[in-house]
């Protein structure tokens, strides 16, 4: 026991989790990047790929800090800054996944309001989610003293229960939406034909569960039980690489879900902008 306890304590721990961090946080780079490119500049957008872009977004610039960051925590020491920035981009990651289970949930509930909705709703409510997500984390940063160094715990508790609860709120939002989702197309649809990225953004919420809520358990424990989160440090460590994971799997998942895998490698490699297109269409 003594021995594994010096394990996962020492340095040796670290840089294994460090390398680990690494190596996933620069492959869920090149997934993400091609998710941006792809979607952004070869694909005809649609509702829910507007959504998907943004999570793509967010989820690169998340990985992008964090890989930074864990080498400059491992070489020069750690700074609260770090877990601020990077935070930041897995809240704006969390809010567009809960948008984009809405949309998918309304659109399965209300059909006719689907094909009259608003032509920019999806942009509006990404740029929504990305306003909004601005203080809900740099708010209580602020008051807890992760950006200035000095804080009240009286004002700091206050600001940190009220975001903490929106943020354990939107994930509520998200599995009750999935879950009506599911019902619905599975258990009360007449047709055969599915949302767009119904697949995909059912499968996000296991993933989130196992891989993104110890970042976001962590994150809630920082500035109320911080004594105790220096006895189990390992703990953040663990927890950064659980969130890597969580955000280097999306575009796996996504290539996985989409149709006509045999028309994406022939567009890939003709380059065909409309045969693209027809391939990442997902109707799974």
């Amino acid at each position: 026991m003594f021995s594994f306890w010096n394990l996962i304590s020492g340095r040796t721990f670290y840089t294994v989790i460090l390398s680990l961090t690494v190596l996933t946080g620069l492959g869920g780079l090149m997934g993400n990047g091609l998710m941006l490119w792809l979607l952004g500049f070869r694909v005809k957008r649609n509702p829910f790929s507007v959504y998907v872009l943004h999570l793509a977004g967010a989820d690169f610039l998340f990985l992008g800090c964090h890989t930074v960051f864990a080498i400059l925590t491992f070489t020069q020491g750690s700074q609260q800054q770090y877990l601020v920035v990077t935070f930041f981009w897995f809240a704006a990651s969390l809010g567009l996944l809960v948008a984009l289970s809405l949309e998918q949930c309304l659109a399965a509930l209300f059909p006719k309001w689907g094909r009259r909705r608003p032509r920019h709703t999806s942009a509006c409510t990404c740029a929504l989610v990305w306003a909004l997500t601005l203080p809900l984390v740099l708010v209580p940063s602020q008051a807890c003293g992760l950006l200035n160094g000095g804080s009240s715990w009286l004002t700091c508790f206050r600001y940190h229960v009220v975001s903490v609860i929106c943020l354990f709120l939107l994930f509520s939002v998200l599995c009750v939406s999935s879950f009506i989702l599911l019902v619905r197309v599975q258990c009360c649809s007449q047709g055969g034909q599915k949302p767009p990225f119904y697949c995909y953004t059912l499968q996000m919420v296991p993933l989130f569960f196992f891989c993104g809520l110890p970042f976001l358990t962590y994150w809630t424990l920082k500035n109320t039980m911080g004594s105790l989160l220096w006895v189990f440090s390992f703990f953040l460590s663990i927890a950064e690489l659980l969130a890597c994971v969580n955000s280097s799997t999306k575009p796996i998942i996504y290539f996985c879900n989409a149709n006509h895998r045999r028309d994406l490698q022939r567009a890939w490699a003709k380059g065909g902008k409309s045969r693209l297109s027809e391939a990442l269409e997902m109707r799974a």
